[in-house]
């Protein structure tokens, strides 16, 4: 479908101008960029041009193509002699030329041309380019011809003037033009003389690959066999050891029982003490086994079903010699008769309880351990023991579940365990599809519970490795690692463990994405080699876009490129396996320092936006004033660690407001940065150092490229003020 927008009778010498003016304002009201306007108005004045001195004159139609691809058309036609060979003028033979030399650099500049003409009957020439996207819709093209009603053609001079305007920047661009031919020249030269060794270092590469292939599968081999020895040293530890632990247990129970006579007291204490020892070596060694079978990778899940009613009296009978040595604590089992049969692993859900009732009795002196099992929400089980015993504080809730970790106390020093236990329940729970879920007090007791699938629906031989927590700690600084292998995020985690960064996880470029999209990390750590991705794409769309080109970013991979790294805009290299200092030396040059509470004293609401997001990554609590009365007062009630001060405010000097903070022994420690608009000569800026700012930043600097580098050198500085300072 095609709509005609405007048409122009060429008669006069001036409606050649006329025709090329409208050409220009229709193609500026369609969203054509300023070089396209102005090839589509010298296409127009050309052809016709040609109509009006070879033809006396002819008619323009402006339209719009609908059909398929949108396109602005311009068709001129004319009612002169014609050519006698149109296909010897598109081919620009000097027999035509003169004539024709319009018609071949139209066609050329054109998406669309097409030309008929027949000799004496006149020549129809058509041509036009796409409609650029951002277009208006065809509701808008209608009113194009309105708005070119109240646009007056201008005069023969001003459309002159354009023209040379045109000429000029089409001669500036042939400039450049010719610039980039003649490096690309001296590129190509250089690339010939170099050919050569290009083709050596080739050769040397391929059999460099061929070399590290070989030893991968050497690698491979090498890490199978200590798998298998690793599975065969365990099978072996696991008969080894307690077979004569075993043994060292029962000989002991036989002297106590004197089944060979009597004991002096002496002997009865060593004899004990052999016991115990025994009977702790062995329960390390069984945690330990059963640790290193979830951490190996494989572990077998039977599921089965049963009753709570059988799970429970089975554990009464297991536990009763431990309830025997402490006849002060009574161990309840309630009955739980409204509860389905469950159906998972049996032998995982007692080995739970067991050790939930065997800390439960190691910690009460007296009172009860009870254990009950509810309904859960969603088909799930709540398996809990509660007791009377001491309880456990809030601060070492999450620390029991570290391995080896064990709370230092005077039931400690008498029931001594692995500090295994508690760590292996948790990462049984999560093969189970559940969790672990801890409510205590310290000298009330506590209640352990495992809230498990009554159905499981996993796999019986799973993989695990212990996930990586993705919700944002806005109390520590977030760094992006994209990394497809579990393990290896895992390791992340442990190294950025107890410090001020944490790990948000993306194992493939979508989950990057998504992350991007939802927070903006202080840093990123990219491996390149992902499942069937690459991250170099993402590493060069992170540096396009202007919202991630200012995030730093760690390339850290098996691949050995750091030169792409870093011509692709990366901050940092390193070939894995990759050492923790390294990681945390370049996360705290990449990233600003921590403040916790930042004061922005400044009238101007941009400047306080654009400072408030560069500070939203950092973890800060930001608080504005617009003036320096309100500053001074919110300073004095929470003195910050940081304040951005504007030197112009509207009810004193910026000046005024640092030697307030300054002279205020409340405020003294502050450390104050000056950022403002107002361009200041060399005496100026130190004035302001001498009264006492840590560094001076304008506005503008800021506001452009590199300005977050600045803003970053800004902080460190400060940081270093401030504790400088405190002391």
């Amino acid at each position: 479908m095609r709509r005609t927008i405007l048409s122009v009778e060429v008669r006069h010498p001036q409606d050649l101008v006329l025709t090329r003016q409208r050409a220009r304002q229709i193609a500026a009201l369609l969203g054509f960029d300023p070089q396209d306007q102005a090839r589509l108005a010298t296409s127009v004045s050309e052809i016709v041009r040609n109509a009006f001195q070879y033809a006396g004159g002819g008619t323009v139609d402006f339209s719009i193509e609908e059909n398929g691809a949108a396109a602005f058309l311009i068709q001129v036609r004319d009612r002169g002699p014609g050519f006698h060979d149109v296909q010897a003028v598109l081919d620009g033979q000097a027999a035509t030329a003169n004539k024709g030399i319009g018609i071949v650099g139209v066609r050329r500049l054109m998406d669309r041309f097409q030309i008929g003409s027949r000799n004496g009957l006149g020549t129809t020439v058509e041509f036009g380019k796409t409609l650029p996207k951002r277009a208006g819709s065809t509701r808008d093209w209608a009113r194009i011809g309105e708005e070119l009603a109240r646009r007056a053609p201008q005069d023969a001079f001003d459309e002159l003037r354009e023209q040379n305007r045109e000429l000029l920047s089409t001669l500036d661009e042939l400039r450049q033009r010719q610039g980039e031919l003649a490096l690309a020249h001296e590129e190509l030269r250089h690339r010939e003389v170099t050919l050569s060794q290009l083709n050596q270092e080739l050769e040397d590469t391929n059999r460099g690959v061929v070399a590290l292939y070989a030893e991968l599968e050497d690698k491979a081999d090498f890490l199978g066999r200590t798998s298998e020895m690793k599975s065969r040293f365990l099978s072996n530890m696991s008969h080894e050891f307690r077979t004569p632990l075993n043994s060292i247990t029962g000989l002991a129970r036989l002297l106590l029982d004197r089944i060979d006579g009597e004991l002096t007291a002496e002997q009865e204490k060593q004899v004990t003490l052999i016991r115990n020892a025994a009977t702790s070596l062995t329960d390390l060694v069984n945690d330990l086994l059963d640790l290193a079978k979830v951490e190996a990778g494989k572990v077998t899940v039977r599921p089965t079903g049963f009753e709570i009613a059988s799970l429970f009296g089975g554990l009464r009978g297991m536990l009763r010699p431990l309830l025997a040595a402490n006849s002060s604590v009574e161990l309840i089992f309630e009955e739980a008769p409204d509860l389905p049969m469950l159906q998972t692993d049996e032998s995982k859900v007692s080995q739970i309880l067991r050790n939930f009732i065997s800390n439960a009795l190691k910690f009460t002196d007296k009172g009860e351990v009870r254990v009950s099992a509810t309904k859960g929400p969603e088909d799930t089980v709540i398996l809990s023991v509660a007791d009377t015993g001491i309880g456990i504080a809030p601060e070492d809730q999450t620390l029991i579940f570290e391995e080896f970790a064990q709370i230092e106390g005077p039931h400690q020093k008498r029931a001594k365990g692995t500090g295994l236990g508690l760590p292996l329940v948790k990462k049984l729970a999560g093969l189970l599809g559940g969790r672990i879920a801890v409510k205590s007090k310290l000298g009330a007791g506590s209640t352990f519970s495992a809230i498990l699938p009554r159905l499981y629906q996993g796999p019986t031989e799973v993989v695990f490795t212990p996930e990586v927590a993705t919700q944002v700690d806005p109390g520590r600084l977030p760094i992006l690692v994209v990394e497809d292998n579990r393990e290896t995020l895992f390791i992340y985690e442990k190294y950025l463990r107890g410090t001020a960064f944490q790990v948000i996880p993306a194992q493939n470029l979508a989950a990057a994405r998504r992350a991007l999209a939802s927070l903006r990390p202080v840093a990123i750590v990219l491996d390149v080699l992902l499942d069937h991705e690459s991250g170099w794409d993402l590493l060069v769309e992170l540096k396009e876009k202007e919202s991630t080109r200012d995030i730093p970013v760690l390339v850290v991979t098996l691949v050995e490129n750091e030169h792409k790294a870093r011509s692709l805009g990366a901050e940092g290299y390193c070939a894995k396996p990759m050492e923790r200092a390294w990681l945390l030396d370049k996360l705290n040059q990449l990233t600003p320092p921590r403040f916790e509470n930042v004061l922005l004293i400044d009238d101007d609401e941009a400047s306080r936006y654009l400072l408030r997001g560069w500070l939203a990554g950092t973890g800060a609590n930001v608080t504005e004033a617009s003036n320096g009365a309100d500053g001074l007062r919110f300073a004095l009630a929470e003195p910050p660690d940081l304040v951005f001060l504007d030197l112009e405010l509207p009810d004193q000097s910026g000046a005024q407001v640092l030697g307030a903070l300054r002279s205020t022994p409340a405020t003294h420690h502050v450390a104050v940065i000056i950022n403002t608009s107002k361009v200041l000569n060399d005496d100026e800026r130190q004035d302001l150092f001498n009264a006492g700012a840590t560094s001076v930043l304008s506005k503008a600097m800021l506001a452009a490229e590199g300005g977050r580098d600045l803003l970053r050198e800004s902080l460190r500085k400060a940081r270093a003020d401030h504790t400088v300072r405190q002391h």
